[in-house]
């Protein structure tokens, strides 16, 4: 059985820290965990990407390794039970999930022992699809990636960063809330939202 965590960054709060401890020392013996660097540009580099390591490491999990889908051997994910995936453009990842072939063996892995934290854009993924991305930022959508099926380990769609004007300005002056009320309308979605100190847990 896997657990999901779904948040918009990460170990953000003493909350998730302390409800992934319990489900880590419940679950696992013997953590081994990789951080999916493939969303952001920076990469390994990335603030959040070097934070989550650094978490990881405080809370009691001695290997703690970086992986990026785009130019590494993805059957590398077989060795760990803890799969991180950092945040960025959903759509890239998302592109790089299904041309490595990453997809298919987070997909196995969500069937054994496993936990996965996903944030922001790695959280997005976990859901049936990324429309609600392309909704709210169809601009990030570089690689052009036409067919937005995602990972399907959730049955809604996931938003984070609900509470983010800042990040999801619109010219027409509708608000966040008004602009996913239309999207569950016409896309006949539900929607799991997520302010920035917010998770879910979910047991697939």
């Amino acid at each position: 059985m896997a657990n999901i965590f779904l948040t918009s960054n990460g170990f953000y709060t003493d909350m998730i820290k302390n409800e992934f401890l319990t489900v880590l020392n419940k679950q696992l013996p013997n953590p081994k965990a990789a951080i999916i660097t493939t969303a952001s540009p920076q990469k390994e580099n990335n603030r959040y990407a070097v934070k989550a390591k650094n978490d990881l490491f405080g809370m009691g999990v001695k290997q703690v390794e970086f992986l990026d889908i785009e130019f590494e051997e993805v059957k590398k994910l077989k060795q760990y039970n803890i799969i991180y995936i950092n945040g960025g453009n959903p759509f890239s990842l998302l592109y790089h999930m299904k041309k490595s072939g990453a997809d298919i063996i987070l997909k196995a892995l969500s069937k054994q022992n496993t936990i996965f934290i996903g944030v922001s854009a790695g959280a997005v993924i976990l859901g049936p699809n990324i429309e609600v991305a392309n909704h709210f930022t169809p601009l990030m959508n570089t690689t052009e990636v036409k067919d937005l099926t995602a990972l399907n380990k959730t049955e809604k769609v996931i938003f984070p960063h609900y509470d983010r004007e800042d990040i999801f300005k619109d010219n027409s002056g509708k608000s966040i809330e008004d602009r996913l009320m239309e999207f569950e309308i016409t896309k006949q979605s539900s929607v799991i939202i997520l302010k920035d100190d917010q998770y879910s847990l979910i047991n697939v």
